[in-house]
């Protein structure tokens, strides 16, 4: 949380959704955040078999604009323990295998939370040959200090899933640092924009459907079923994207983004080009920053399972610019996360009846 003398405070719905620990498939903690701020704002509100949230705001409204952040985020689940009870695991998403080990972790189990530390042979123990590679996952474990497996056994169950022990603080200003920007701060985005939206219905024509989706990372497929349950014309996902402003980034592969630069803005064949054209229309109405963003296929987000949803859903996509993905310490601009909330909330205010952005 923020120090007591910071300049700036973040909000606390994005706060308690950082913290909230929710590794694909087990997004329990991450739900109870999103029913708590959302749920009181929407017209209608649905929890679903994926685990998936869908809030609803002006059900009559036309067109159905679906907005898209997905709850879940990197983990490790326990798959054997062995007879002196350590634990060792498989990946929840795609991880570094270079900064796994070392690591203070909370398991989450019936019995409740139990803490743990990542292992693998210490570097004074290992060949020059070996010191230059990346531990293989079936070598690193989970050590919680216990005597035998019988020990762990009494604490842990195969199953239970793990996320690094690191919460959300401010680094400076606006810039914050969290285990899982990825993607809380999207299903923050999409949630807070369906509460602001809420406060002012006269000014909305469309049927808005906030999703918190689940299992994102390890497939997009929260994403699959709620689009078919929304069955929208029109669809924002929203993500974090790679922040190319630090050292050791080639823009020439990569583009040019930076922190505070305000939402990324996607084209490509994953992007519907009328929505495209809406965003940047709704960022320079409202004076927002914008980066623009070229991907020449299917992206990584919840946007390319719900492009291809039903009969085809008009599609695009937004990112918070983000460093350090896939790291226990990822850092992005809080300033970006909020201009990315009024950015949704001016493009839903836009859309007239009978708009479903064909082309």
């Amino acid at each position: 949380m923020p120090k007591p003398n910071s300049p700036y405070s973040a909000p606390s719905f994005l706060t308690d959704l950082l913290n909230a620990r929710s590794p694909s498939g087990d997004e329990a903690e991450t739900q109870a955040v999103y029913d708590r701020y959302v749920k009181p704002a929407a017209d209608k509100y649905t929890p679903d078999a994926m685990g998936n949230r869908i809030a609803r705001l002006n059900p009559d409204g036309d067109p159905v604009l679906m907005f898209a952040g997905h709850l879940d985020e990197l983990g490790l689940i326990v798959t054997y323990v062995n007879p002196e009870g350590f634990l060792y695991f498989n990946t929840l998403g795609g991880h570094d295998r270079s900064i796994i080990s070392g690591r203070r972790v909370l398991i989450r189990t019936s019995k409740g939370t139990v803490k743990g530390v990542t292992g693998k042979r210490a570097i004074h123990l290992m060949s020059q040959e070996d010191r230059k590679k990346v531990p293989e996952i079936h070598e690193m474990w989970i050590d919680i200090g216990a005597s035998s497996k019988a020990d762990a056994l009494k604490r842990v169950s195969i199953g239970d899933t793990a996320t690094y022990d690191h919460d959300f603080e401010l680094l400076h200003g606006s810039v914050g640092t969290a285990r899982a920007f990825d993607n809380k701060a999207g299903a923050y985005i999409v949630g807070e924009a369906l509460i602001r939206l809420a406060k002012s219905k006269k000014h909305l024509s469309a049927q808005v459907a906030s999703v918190g989706t689940t299992q994102e990372e390890v497939g997009v497929r929260g994403a699959m079923t709620s689009s078919f349950a929304v069955n929208p014309q029109i669809a924002v996902a929203v993500d974090v994207g790679h922040a190319t402003d630090h050292p050791d980034c080639d823009q020439r592969k990569f583009g040019e983004f930076k922190l505070g630069g305000g939402p990324v803005i996607c084209r490509g064949p994953n992007i519907n080009p009328l929505v495209y054209q809406r965003l940047v229309k709704a960022a320079k109405k409202a004076k927002i920053p914008y980066q623009l963003e070229a991907d020449p296929g299917p992206t990584g987000t919840d946007a390319r399972a719900i492009q291809i949803a039903r009969e085809g859903v008009a599609t695009g996509l937004i990112s918070v610019p983000l460093r350090y993905m896939h790291t226990p310490s990822e850092v992005v601009d809080l300033e970006d996360i909020e201009a990315s909330v009024k950015l949704l909330v001016e493009f839903a205010r836009a859309l007239k009846r009978g708009d479903n952005l064909h082309w």
